[in-house]
């Protein structure tokens, strides 16, 4: 598998913490942007993450050194396709990497390339289950005449595994008539944010092994302003990492995506912390206490 060296890389690691083969995380970065409604510019998403990466201290004061594990950067995942043949790329290349027993960490990109990255993780893990972080629902069946837009993206996902979707705070009349048909149980921002008790009921309902997608729009605007739909509201950096830290340790996390990051010139702290959840969710997996 061709892949990066140095400073072109997740957290400039030498290449005996960054080769293929002996890393067990692997980063594939997919700069995908097709199906966009607002705001433009998720596919400068990964190599924001990965420029403000280099800036990070590699030792965590909550986990340690967690670069230890091999954390490997892919080449970029390109395509020009629309967004339904985009689905199938992803499947192919996530469905590879999966073979190596990898933990894959994509970083997006817009929330559509995150249906055939499940496709593939499903067929592994036939009663996986989805954690969603999120301001969108995304279960519109349709968007824009393409049926894997990003407002799509969990609708697509959930004809693979159940999904469990966490800090919604927008949803259309479709999706609403949806979740009511289907009795869909939604941890809705309004009622969680500030307050930690729904982390067990949330966790409760994943399966043994969970797939994460993190859509950074979930977090509030007011530290996420780089992104195409901000929604006012949102969670918060520490709850979220206690949440996410938690289903770390009852759960098998298989694989995760970060989507959505839309870099705006001359703000650096949203790449920083995308940069630093990507880190801190593989120092969950491979270095717990």
């Amino acid at each position: 598998m061709e892949y990066v060296k140095g400073h072109e890389n997740f957290g400039e690691l030498p290449d005996n913490f960054s080769g293929y083969e002996k890393s067990k995380a692997v980063i594939l970065p997919f700069p995908y942007e097709k199906t966009t409604s607002y705001g433009k510019g998720t596919e400068k998403g990964p190599s924001a993450i990965i420029e403000a990466s280099h800036e990070m201290e590699l030792y965590d004061d909550e986990i340690g050194a967690v670069y230890e594990c091999g954390i490997c950067t892919l080449k970029d995942l390109k395509t020009d396709k629309d967004a339904n043949e985009m689905a199938d790329i992803a499947y192919e290349h996530a469905k590879k990497i999966l073979a190596d027993n990898k933990f894959l960490v994509t970083l997006g990109g817009e929330h559509s390339i995150t249906s055939g990255i499940v496709k593939a993780y499903s067929e592994k893990y036939p009663k996986m289950s989805v954690l969603q972080i999120d301001a969108h629902a995304d279960l519109r069946e349709e968007f824009e005449d393409s049926k894997h837009s990003h407002a799509c993206a969990m609708k697509r996902s959930s004809e693979f595994a159940n999904v469990v979707q966490v800090g919604i705070r927008s949803l259309s009349e479709e999706e609403a008539d949806y979740v009511k048909e289907k009795n869909l149980k939604l941890f809705w921002a309004r009622d969680i944010v500030n307050d930690d008790r729904w982390f067990d009921e949330a966790i409760s309902r994943l399966s043994n092994d969970v797939y994460i997608t993190f859509d950074v729009d979930g977090l509030d605007p007011s530290i996420m302003p780089s992104t195409g739909t901000p929604e006012p509201g949102g969670l918060g950096y520490y709850q979220t990492m206690r949440f996410l830290k938690k289903v770390f340790e009852k759960k098998n996390v298989v694989g995760c995506d970060l989507v959505e990051l839309a870099p705006m010139k001359g703000n650096h702290a949203p790449d920083f912390m995308c940069s630093k959840i990507v880190y801190k969710m593989i120092g969950y997996k491979f270095k717990k206490k």
